[in-house]
């Protein structure tokens, strides 16, 4: 998905929740987290510090990267910051990020150290190359992590396949579309299937994040992280607490939405398709073409 069409969801669904403040206990790392499995350990060196690759190119949604960044930079572990930060991309030409932002990477891919994590926001279609880095950094790194709709650039490298992901909620019948061999988990914050993980939408990055933090280093450590960051979501505890993006949104002739993405459309000026009778409005002539490609399997993802 194209950074202009991720510009298209952000108006979908304005759901605000308040969220009760972090409750700052001590806990064991294998406690149970709210509404989670037991967490399975990471184990970090014995020297020196956990290197963290973000791969990034043209059309990077800041917040997937730079929330991720900002957790891993803010981990302390004594006096010591345990995480080594650096940007990936194909070459070492300044990136466009989203919004304008210009960053130039500090490795191309044939440079790049070996991770242990490795960062992965929404941007452009990834070349051959990118995808190829992706598989061989992955075989050796402790978590390869996707942000948002980075979840289509590590499923076209394979490595999702037969394994569960999640998404932002506006991708999710695109992605099912595009990859039916990924069981897509509808109304996950994130999902873990062994060293990858994806999250949902956007600041879904920084709960995984956290998540990985105490994975590593337990949950005092990855409480104290989110104190120092002011943050106060709670997802990091909780991977299934996107669930109110679980059902899909229900298209009315009073109020249509598009069956593609779920956003709100104005009928007056959308596109619009008819199959087996019924009109579908769109957001975009993108997302009409995509769902005349087989309106049937896009309503029964």
């Amino acid at each position: 998905m194209k950074r202009r069409d991720l510009l298209h969801l952000s108006a979908t669904i304005g759901l605000a929740a308040s969220l009760p403040p972090v409750v700052f206990a001590e806990s064991k790392l294998n406690s149970v987290a709210i509404g989670a499995a037991p967490i399975t350990a990471l184990q970090p060196p014995a020297d020196g510090a956990i290197p963290v690759a973000f791969l990034l190119s043209d059309d990077a949604v800041v917040i997937d990267f730079a929330g991720p960044w900002e957790v891993f930079e803010n981990v302390m572990i004594g006096q010591t910051h345990p995480f080594n930060l650096y940007t990936v991309a194909e070459t070492t030409s300044p990136v466009r990020a989203s919004g304008g932002m210009t960053i130039v990477p500090n490795y191309a891919l044939a440079a790049a150290p070996l991770p242990k994590v490795i960062v992965i926001p929404a941007q452009s279609d990834p070349s051959d190359a990118v995808i190829a880095w992706v598989r061989k950094a992955t075989r050796t790194s402790d978590v390869t992590m996707s942000v948002c709709t980075g979840a289509f650039l590590l499923a076209k490298t394979g490595l999702l396949s037969g394994k569960s992901a999640t998404t932002h909620h506006g991708a999710y019948a695109e992605f099912a579309m595009a990859f039916p061999d990924v069981q897509l988990k509808r109304g996950a914050r994130f999902v873990e299937s062994g060293n990858l993980a994806s999250s949902g939408g956007l600041s879904s990055g920084i709960d995984l994040a956290l998540h990985i933090v105490e994975r590593y280093y337990g949950h005092a450590v990855a409480l104290s992280t989110a104190d120092d960051m002011e943050y106060q979501g709670l997802g990091w505890m909780n991977a299934n607490s996107n669930q109110v993006y679980a059902n899909r949104r229900v298209s009315s002739a009073e109020h249509p939405i598009c069956p593609v993405c779920e956003m709100d459309v104005d009928a007056s000026v959308a596109p619009k398709s008819t199959y087996h009778g019924k009109t579908y409005f769109f957001c975009m002539q993108s997302h009409k073409t995509l769902f005349d490609t087989s309106p049937a399997r896009f309503l029964a993802v």
